[in-house]
């Protein structure tokens, strides 16, 4: 089933502005919070739709690759935001702080007011993905080798004992109107509300420990150079019994082909054919990023002509159909000649059959050209 508009989900245009999408997310979210809407799991799945939306929108990099790709852009992980690996935990970390004092102190989780404790996010990773042109054209799983931060195993935590667990310092000042009580991220634990208890042997101060470990990565068909792709939690994790992974995001790069050339999901071919060839016509089979295919060119076909191969070009990332496979034709003219062909040559100078007559059909190159990107 087709994912829904970002957009629509909001209930906000394309034009909205920064601050327009985030009073759309906090009315959104605040309607179908789990507090509101105790074991409601319609209202559950539309607020985690609302947290994704506004992850995707509310940053300019992330909008500027829906816009132009839609929900394509970020189907290469699994798991995490546009993704459909939402969960709440995620969602009370990263987005908590719009909400204000809407549910009694901050967005404060399940069961109503208080403080929640943060939820340390380990670092991003970021690799780079070279992919040809006939893996872009179907699709691919990668298996990538990945260095990342984890818990060594044994590593336990326990209760911060500046914050006891809280996440949160008191801070009490002298001002011309009285004592202000202030409450901070504590500084021992980071808001995470417990610290290192017993650290494994060759783990790091925080208890963790490097570990190469092979990552699959399925690619969406139809990507272009420059895209980044997110798989979901397998990032550097961070310390701490309650805390979650980072991400890896996957920057795609495409190698170029040794024949083709790609002009977005239309792909271009130079074919060259012998005189003989153009003048009698022939059976040609061409490589295409699909597999061969085999095309007649016609006699008396001329340099320069472009045979159109629709739908034989790359799959759009949008998934709105195929692009063309386009063979531009070149006659190779012969540079060296035996006696008996210059000889025929000669005679065919004054042959009508050999002057150039074109046609008024017979576009010009602009006129191809021009073709080609209308």
């Amino acid at each position: 089933m087709a994912k829904q508009d970002y957009y629509e989900i909001l209930g906000i245009s394309k034009s909205a502005s920064q601050a327009e999408i985030k009073k759309a997310y906090r009315k959104m979210a605040i309607k179908y919070h789990p507090d509101k809407n105790p074991d409601d799991k319609d209202a559950e799945e539309k607020f985690k739709l609302a947290a994704e939306a506004y992850e995707i929108l509310s940053d300019e990099n992330k909008k500027a690759r829906y816009d132009q790709y839609g929900h394509a852009a970020f189907e290469g992980g699994h798991g995490g935001f546009g993704g459909g690996g939402m969960n709440m935990d995620d969602i009370f970390s990263q987005f908590g702080d719009i909400f204000g004092g809407a549910f009694g102190g901050g967005f404060g989780g399940f069961g109503g007011g208080g403080h929640r404790q943060a939820r340390v996010k380990g670092s991003n990773l970021r690799i780079r993905v070279k992919l040809t042109l006939e893996e872009i054209a179907k699709g691919v799983e990668k298996k990538v080798k990945v260095r990342r931060k984890v818990q060594a195993e044994g590593v336990t935590y326990k209760t911060c004992s500046t914050c006891n667990g809280t996440g949160q310092q008191m801070r009490v000042t002298n001002t011309i109107l009285g004592r202000m009580q202030t409450a901070t991220t504590c500084g021992t634990c980071q808001g995470a509300g417990e610290m290192l208890d017993k650290k494994p042997s060759g783990a790091d101060a925080q208890g963790m420990i490097v570990k190469e470990e092979t990552v699959s990565i399925n690619i969406p068909e139809g990507v272009t150079e420059g895209v980044q792709l997110k798989v979901g939690g397998k990032g550097n994790e961070a310390p701490g019994k309650n805390s979650i992974p980072g991400d890896l995001l996957v920057l795609i790069e495409e190698v170029p082909h040794d024949t083709l050339k790609r002009e977005g999901s239309n792909i271009h071919y130079d074919l060259y054919i012998n005189f003989s060839e153009a003048v009698l016509g022939a059976s040609k089979e061409v490589d295409t990023v699909t597999g061969k295919v085999k095309i007649k060119v016609d006699a008396g076909t001329q340099s320069g002509k472009i045979l159109r191969l629709k739908g034989k070009g790359l799959p759009s990332i949008e998934r709105y159909g195929h692009g063309d496979f386009l063979i531009h034709i070149n006659v190779w003219t012969p540079q060296e000649l035996t006696k008996n062909q210059r000889k025929f040559f000669e005679e065919m100078q004054e042959d009508e059959n050999f002057s150039p007559n074109p046609q008024k059909s017979d576009k010009s190159f602009f006129e191809k050209v021009k073709d080609m990107f209308s």
